[in-house]
């Protein structure tokens, strides 16, 4: 990993960097085995930043199958130390229609069975057998990352949602009608399928990291029609992403220096022998 010294690490598909002119692919392999993909290094706003494709290059790795736990830790031993997480999600209140932009301060985590810490007492693929953690959660977005992401939004005439909930589920499937009823009635905004345990496993890294949610559909219990469907999904998806990545550029260059960071998020485990050492 000589040759990645990203400082910022961006988790989303490949058309956020494609376009990027001098991007250097670096493959990792992490105590927990393979990430998604590899890592695409380049330079935005003269910042230096690792691209990961959450579902690999061709999204042939569905959100429950993820390794999140590589994900995160290939972007830490590159030198990442805040990220900036894209998402698409579906409205869970009808003021939220296809093309609002969400940045929440709040998730409930309803996933299955997936890997969610590094603190589980169980060794390691180099044997290595971590302590037993508990970390501090309560604020699970960066306050320093979610200001930025706000005011770079507002900065493109594009008037995000500042805070709401992030209701995250297993997936594949999209949730029924009664689920996301259930999940509007209990306080949520807005429901995804790879939210969690991203920022938990980033909070237990010591990274900065902030959710932007770009809504592609109600969901099917705040609207009367057939239901969401994979296939607006990505319409609306591709049709927002060049003002979405605009959105992400402009907040990378306005993140503060990895050095300037004051935010709780370095110091989630403050105190705590975590039986390894961070990369």
């Amino acid at each position: 990993m000589a040759n990645a010294n990203a400082e910022i690490g961006v988790i989303g598909g490949s058309g956020l960097y494609s376009f990027l002119e001098d991007v250097t692919e670096v493959q990792v392999d992490t105590p927990y085995g393979s990430p998604s993909d590899s890592l695409f290094l380049g330079e935005v706003s003269g910042r230096k930043v690792a691209f990961l494709p959450r579902h690999g290059r061709t999204h042939s790795v569905p959100p429950h199958g993820i390794n999140y736990r590589a994900n995160l830790w290939a972007l830490r031993s590159a030198g990442v130390r805040q990220v900036l997480a894209p998402c698409a999600v579906g409205g869970l209140r009808p003021e939220y229609g296809p093309g609002t932009l969400v940045v929440p301060d709040q998730l409930v985590d309803r996933t299955k069975g997936r890997a969610e810490t590094y603190f589980d007492g169980v060794a390691r693929a180099d044997g290595v057998v971590p302590n037993v953690v508990h970390t501090t959660f309560a604020d699970p977005y960066c306050p320093a990352g979610r200001a930025v992401a706000i005011k770079a939004a507002r900065g493109r005439e594009w008037e995000p949602v500042d805070g709401g909930t992030l209701v995250v589920i297993a997936g594949p499937r999209f949730s029924t009608r009664a689920e996301s009823q259930w999940y509007a009635a209990a306080g949520g905004a807005i429901v995804g399928m790879t939210g969690h345990p991203e920022a938990i496993l980033a909070r237990e890294l010591g990274l900065c990291y902030t959710a932007l949610a770009l809504v592609t559909d109600l969901d099917a219990g705040a609207e009367t029609g057939e239901g969401v469907s994979h296939t607006e999904v990505m319409r609306v998806f591709g049709e927002n992403v060049g003002r979405l990545r605009t959105v992400l550029f402009d907040a990378v260059g306005a993140l503060p220096a990895t050095g300037e960071r004051d935010c709780l998020c370095t110091q989630a485990h403050e105190g705590w022998d975590l039986g390894f050492e961070l990369p």
